[in-house]
């Protein structure tokens, strides 16, 4: 961490200052997955609440998702420096994307095959628990992965549309989605150490970015398991 590299005269002030810090650190990613947890806590409440309603869920799920881009890059900007507003919007965020998620999980549910969510959801925590530790352990430096690791992702969500809308190919589809799996599984060692070395200055923010990890980890792990259990 650059903050730590400085040369002090006063070893004595140097070692309190570097105390001070890692315990401020410390206390921001304890305050962090107290919020990731929160944040996962309301996408189940939203999921649960409209499952009944799965069907007109389907019907909105292009304005759900669009209110989930609003609330993400513009919600949550807004709201940055008013506390408890950034809260709402977090919360507010999360919720929605839960209800997004209804339509997979109903469809889970229907084809017999509802103890998958379970699997996937312990399976990213084992995962996305062992990457982070990886990442606050490790003594390498990921702060590089930053702008390949967006370019990727970009690549990845021209993909996605272009089978989407083109090419419906199954095949294409497991690719795309063990790939996405792959990336944000590297996005979360990246984050993971970003927040580490105190690259975020809202605990909100840096919970945004690990939720957004774990719930892509997720989705894939959901999508490839159901795939693959599929009798079809």
């Amino acid at each position: 961490m650059a903050l730590y590299d400085r040369d002090y005269n006063n070893n004595t002030m140097d070692t309190g200052y570097i105390q001070e810090a890692e315990g401020s650190s410390v206390a921001f990613m304890k305050r962090t997955y107290q919020l990731l947890g929160a944040s996962m806590l309301a996408a189940a409440v939203g999921a649960y609440l409209t499952m009944p309603y799965a069907v007109t869920v389907m019907q909105y799920k292009w304005f759900i998702f669009g209110a989930e881009l609003l609330v993400l890059f513009f919600g949550l900007s807004f709201s940055r420096s008013k506390p408890g507003l950034n809260l709402a919007m977090l919360f507010l965020f999360t919720f929605l994307t839960g209800v997004s998620l209804v339509p997979l999980l109903a469809s889970l549910i229907g084809m017999g095959q509802g103890a998958v969510i379970g699997n996937a959801f312990l399976m990213t925590a084992v995962l996305f628990g062992a990457l982070s530790l990886f990442a606050i352990n490790s003594k390498s430096d990921f702060s590089s992965w930053g702008k390949p690791l967006f370019i990727t992702l970009i690549v990845v969500i021209i993909a996605s549309l272009v089978n989407m809308f083109i090419l419906n190919s199954p095949i294409f589809h497991v690719v795309i989605t063990a790939g996405i799996l792959l990336l944000f599984s590297l996005f979360t060692i990246y984050d993971t150490q970003n927040i580490a070395n105190g690259a975020y200055e809202s605990e909100v923010d840096a919970a945004v970015s690990l939720y957004l990890d774990f719930l892509n980890m997720f989705t894939a792990i959901l999508q490839l398991l159901g795939i693959f259990g599929s009798d079809d």
